[in-house]
């Protein structure tokens, strides 16, 4: 099948675009779905790649790791969202290499030849060096990430319902939270909720005060990115909720159910059964294969530096979007930020340039709109920065619910997220608390990740989300008597072997 006719021969019926110029988009993103609407109405044939075949919500992530909504209020099919325009073709795929003089990229055994190419394919977390502790503390970038935290949350809860030793039940009820920005700050808030909830209504055992949620952050309060005032406001709120905050710390290592943290004092090591990593975030590969193939400048954290348009230097055709790109060109001359907002007008403007100049129209100036930045920590309380206004408590969480409404692309979510909440509020129930057991594979793997072996480093090996809790208790258990605990890769093999055969 020849590149050039790929399209056409998958959509025969579009006769007037078999000359039109090609628009290949990867990353079905907030940024690579807003450049394809942005498309609908052009000249042209696009093509959108993407290894999933859905669009994820991934600021509500958190609510789906504390049970609040389901997997799929937060996800929407790619094709239901642009597969509807008669002049796109959505394709499940990733793309593994590029070549920029012949204007092909390759996905799979595939090639696709462009006119013009929009890079959109994110970020993914980073454990800054310590890929070895992903294992023990998974992130929080796609949906599989957000499941297995939940199922690490339910497990513990479940297996301190059953433990008779008071001190095992506190570690079980003791999760850490690293990073305290705005999603470490909703992780803590959301599981602090859902612990104290459901163990006072439907854990018998269990007492909600032995619950322990502690935010390690290494600046000197949470939010750093707010004003002040919120992030005293926020810290106030979470400390209502039994929120601890361990500021200026810096994780120095990790085993399974232990974290120590290296501050000003001197080192601490806390004994936690869940840890959760919301601390850093890293480009998609794709920037360093775009600079190996064009050799185009990359920022100290690795994103391709881009013209005023989101341009690369002397490759017009070739755009980069969203968490991506640096994108220096704001009246501060600081880099957008990477958040929806920004990624979404990018998105938007790069389709209306590229329709622009097919169309032979002038060609519109980007305009960045800094919608601020908000925080939800309770059920009805939030802080938000609008553009100088600042909103907290039930006024910053109605902030928040309008901005997620409006930015969330599919309507049956909309009204689905909106009945949830309600729920939530007047209930104080939530309404996704299945416990189910994938496998833990997924943690290792995220838009910028590749596979991620499970044997890695000193860690056990952990498929599951009962072999890592088993794990963290051998590991607690050897912590109190004294008694070492048997090598974690043979504890955990036999509950591997069909991860690592799915990995494979």
């Amino acid at each position: 099948m020849a590149a050039e006719h790929f399209f056409l021969e998958l959509e025969p019926p579009e006769e007037r675009l078999r000359d039109a110029p090609h628009v290949v988009i990867v990353g079905g993103g907030f940024a690579g779905v807003r450049a394809c609407k942005a498309l609908a109405q052009a000249d042209v044939r696009v093509t959108l790649i993407d290894k999933r075949n859905f669009n994820l919500f991934q600021p509500l992530l958190y609510q789906v790791a504390t049970g609040l909504v389901a997997p799929g209020d937060v996800a929407t099919p790619l094709r239901q969202l642009v597969g509807k325009q008669s002049n796109v073709q959505v394709l499940l795929g990733e793309v593994t290499g590029l070549d920029a003089k012949k204007q092909q990229i390759h996905f799979g055994e595939k090639t696709l030849n462009y006119d013009h190419l929009i890079l959109a394919t994110g970020s993914g977390s980073t454990y800054f060096g310590h890929e070895e502790w992903r294992t023990f503390a998974p992130p929080m970038k796609i949906l599989e990430h957000a499941q297995e935290i939940r199922r690490r949350l339910l497990m513990a809860m479940e297996q301190a319902e059953q433990t008779p030793d008071p001190a095992a039940r506190k570690f079980l009820q003791t999760v850490v939270i690293v990073g305290g920005g705005p999603t470490g700050c909703e992780m803590a808030g959301a599981t602090s909720e859902l612990m104290r909830n459901a163990m006072r209504r439907e854990f018998k055992q269990l007492n909600p005060d032995d619950s322990r949620i502690i935010v390690i952050d290494p600046g000197d309060r949470l939010l750093r990115a707010m004003p002040e005032s919120l992030s005293a406001s926020a810290q106030k709120t979470l400390e209502s909720l039994g929120v601890e905050t361990l500021f200026k710390g810096r994780v120095q290592s990790m085993q399974p159910g232990e974290v120590t943290v290296g501050t000003p004092d001197g080192d601490q090591t806390i004994q936690a059964a869940t840890v959760i990593w919301t601390a850093g975030v890293r480009p998609s590969h794709l920037g360093k294969t775009l600079a190996g193939s064009i050799d185009c400048e990359l920022d100290r954290g690795g994103r391709v530096i881009v013209e005023s348009d989101f341009s690369v230097k002397d490759h017009p055709e070739i755009r980069v979007v969203g968490d991506l790109c640096s994108y220096k060109h704001t009246s501060t001359g600081n880099p957008l930020p990477g958040m929806a907002g920004p990624a979404t007008q990018a998105g938007g403007f790069v389709g209306k340039d590229i329709a622009a100049i097919m169309g032979g129209s002038q060609r519109p100036n980007f305009k960045w709109f800094d919608f601020g930045s908000m925080a939800v920590l309770d059920r009805v309380a939030a802080v938000a920065d609008l553009r100088g206004f600042k909103f907290s408590g039930s006024p910053g969480w109605a902030v928040w619910a309008a901005a997620h409404l409006a930015f969330m692309p599919d309507r049956e979510n909309r009204w689905t997220l909106l009945i949830k909440w309600m729920f939530a509020v007047l209930s104080q129930q939530r309404s996704s608390m299945l416990l189910t057991g994938m496998p833990s594979q997924h943690i290792g793997l995220d838009s910028a990740d590749s596979p991620f072996p499970m044997k890695s480093g000193s860690g056990p090996s952990i498929a599951s989300p009962d072999a890592a809790l088993k794990a963290a208790m051998d590991y607690y258990s050897s912590s109190v008597s004294g008694v070492p605990v048997q090598d974690g890769a043979d504890a955990c093999d036999e509950s591997a072997t069909g991860s690592d055969a799915a990995i494979k």
